[in-house]
């Protein structure tokens, strides 16, 4: 294969690039499509119902609550597996998050007492030895008893 043969893109791939900026700019379009097709179906369906007669609308309103009675037990039935979720959630915080927060602090005190503990009982006499073997070097340099 050459190298221009390479570069060049395929059809495939040009179809590829070009489908998505496409896809984005229709979605605006297609939900305002959808939702004037709803708004018409509502219409037309009140129109029907309206010039239908008495049992038939009421064939249709009995059906209406029908649905309606089992989208609330689906809602309701929801809730309560919200709830559920939310309870396990708090055990989870309760037992869980509460020791390891504990576990935590108490790590961190510990730390805190270690650095401290060093601080003073390694890190001062180091400092206080370097600061005396400065001034013994400089009062020999003084006195030049040690010769560079």
């Amino acid at each position: 294969m050459s190298e221009e043969e390479k570069i060049v893109p395929t059809e495939q791939d040009t179809s590829q690039l070009s489908d998505k900026p496409e896809t984005q700019a229709i979605k605006p379009w297609v939900i305002v499509v959808i939702t004037v097709l709803i708004l018409a179906a509502i219409t037309t369906a009140v129109y029907f119902l309206m010039n239908a007669s008495p049992t038939t609308t009421s064939k249709i309103r009995d059906i209406f609550i029908i649905f309606m009675a089992l989208e609330f037990g689906i809602l309701g039935i929801a809730l309560v597996v919200l709830l559920v979720q939310l309870a396990k959630l708090v055990n989870l915080l309760e037992n869980e998050v509460k020791p390891i927060i504990a576990s935590t602090s108490e790590t961190i005190n510990t730390l805190k007492g270690t650095t401290e503990f060093l601080s003073e009982n390694l890190v001062n006499p180091v400092i206080k030895l370097n600061s005396y073997m400065a001034g013994f070097k400089k009062v020999f340099d003084l006195l030049k008893i040690i010769r560079k």
